[in-house]
């Protein structure tokens, strides 16, 4: 058969590899595939009417397609076997019709065939899908390569750029580093700072938070500009003491979408100094406030507090509730981490916050349940009370869960011991090939006596240097 004429071919794949981001080769492997589908698609359309389905799964994996870039076309392969009578005519060729081409032909050979149709009789369904495959081929391979380029990305803050509107979510443009071409990423309604303006072209610094697969869409990047991650990033990058590692940041808490519009963004931040003349507080904020006012800035204004973190509860949760004066900090059940914290009458609004929002976060930050109490109408005895049921309610809780968990034990021990019986009743093909192997094993030791008395010398002298050790015994 006559090569198929591409016109154009080459300006389509470099059309393509450009559009799409994919390089040359990519496209041409998409293309060849995409047309080894499209002439399965030809081939049963002649069955059509005729026979259900006369082609199994893997019935053409014996066929290819080869490009010819220079003159622009294509041909369809078939890899077929030399045989002495031929049962398919797809996989299989005679030995005479091959011997009057090649005399020294002999069954068992390959040969590749061209068995390229007219391109007239191709047909609009195997054009058709030609075009589907070609799309979804280049669909995976761009999944493949944004998969692999953004998977392991050390740093997983990116500069992105607004580029349209679908429905709540922006998509943005964003690129995994110096001369890497931009990707389109998925920035939620949820993962949207009130505060931010997304205008067209717009630039912004947003955290990479997962690489996934949307059915129907294929590759797909999300981004975050409400993570917790974007903080501890912008604070690395702004001071120079996180860097060199003598302050760390231990814990942050961030509500960067309050429950409504009255209450503002705010984040918590508890740092740590590994150097006793280092200020880890001021470390953060800086000179007037500059550093902080850095993230605050690029956070659109998102209210940020720096409080020192200790290893001692107490001091812990006292300096979670920043900006508040607290009085006093009762761990009223440490092991169920449940605090009461003592402030006064003017401090109480502080305290708590806006809608909850500051004891809100204390919380999550210290990891502790905190109840902000009026110092001056604080009745310890009955409070006292109302904690010891509480924690007779928890420990009841968690006794119940402890029966249920030896619970299901016993019966995963007693379901084992049961198929451990029926094994040794039936046993499986593995567990007689095992013994099998042992009963060999022992044979064979058995019919090597000089093996068994050299190891029985060896043991006699380990014995022989250790008299001590024999003594003890």
């Amino acid at each position: 058969m006559a090569l198929v004429l591409l016109p154009g071919l080459n300006n389509l794949i470099e059309d393509i590899s450009e559009e799409k981001k994919l390089p040359a080769q990519v496209v041409e492997t998409a293309l060849r595939e995409a047309l080894l589908k499209g002439y399965e698609r030809y081939r049963r359309t002649l069955y059509l009417g005729i026979n259900e389905n006369p082609f199994e799964e893997e019935y053409f994996s014996n066929f290819d397609v080869g490009l010819d870039l220079d003159e622009e076309g294509y041909r369809v392969l078939a890899s077929k076997i030399i045989v002495e009578e031929v049962e398919s005519e797809d996989h299989q060729i005679a030995l005479a019709e091959v011997m009057q081409v090649a005399e020294d032909a002999q069954i068992g050979d390959t040969v590749v065939l061209d068995v390229t149709p007219e391109k007239e009789e191709f047909g609009r369904m195997a054009a058709s899908t030609t075009k589907q495959v070609l799309a979804q081929k280049l669909r995976d391979q761009q999944r493949r390569m944004i998969q692999e380029e953004f998977a392991d990305l050390e740093d997983p803050v990116l500069t992105a750029r607004v580029i349209r509107f679908e429905r709540q979510s922006v998509i943005m443009a964003v690129s995994s580093g110096l001369g890497r071409p931009e990707v389109e990423a998925e920035l939620p309604k949820r993962d949207q700072l009130p505060n931010d303006n997304y205008r067209a072209n717009a630039t912004f610094k947003v955290f990479l938070k997962e690489v996934s697969e949307v059915p129907r869409r294929g590759p797909q990047l999300f981004v975050s500009r409400a993570n917790a991650g974007l903080v501890v990033y912008l604070f690395e990058n702004e001071v120079p003491e996180i860097q060199e590692g003598s302050v760390k940041i231990v814990a942050v808490a961030r509500e960067a979408n309050p429950p409504t519009r009255s209450v503002g963004p705010r984040t918590k931040v508890a740092v740590d100094s590994l150097e006793r003349e280092v200020d880890p507080v001021g470390a953060c904020i800086g000179a007037r406030g500059s550093r902080i006012q850095q993230v605050v800035n690029e956070l659109r204004g998102e209210k940020i507090d720096v409080i020192r973190w200790s290893s001692d509860p107490i001091q812990y949760i006292s300096n979670s509730l920043s900006p508040a004066r607290v009085e006093v900090v009762r761990l009223v059940d440490p092991e169920g981490q449940h605090a009461h914290v003592l402030v006064p009458p003017d401090q109480l609004s502080l305290a708590i916050g806006r809608e909850g929002q500051n004891v809100r976060l204390a919380a999550r930050l210290t990891g502790w349940k905190i109840d902000i109490k009026n110092s001056q109408e604080y009745d310890q005895a009955a409070e006292d009370s109302v904690v010891a049921e509480l924690i007779e309610q928890r420990e009841e809780e968690e006794s119940l869960q402890r029966e249920a968990e030896e619970r299901l034990a016993a019966e995963q021990a007693a379901r084992a011991e049961e198929d451990a019986r029926l094994r040794e009743l039936y046993p499986l093909p593995e567990d007689e090939e095992e013994e099998s192997n042992d009963l060999e094993e022992e044979e064979l030791n058995e019919s090597n006596p000089e093996e068994n008395t050299e190891a029985d010398k060896v043991s006699n002298i380990e014995d022989e240097t250790n008299p001590e050790e024999d003594g003890t015994r």
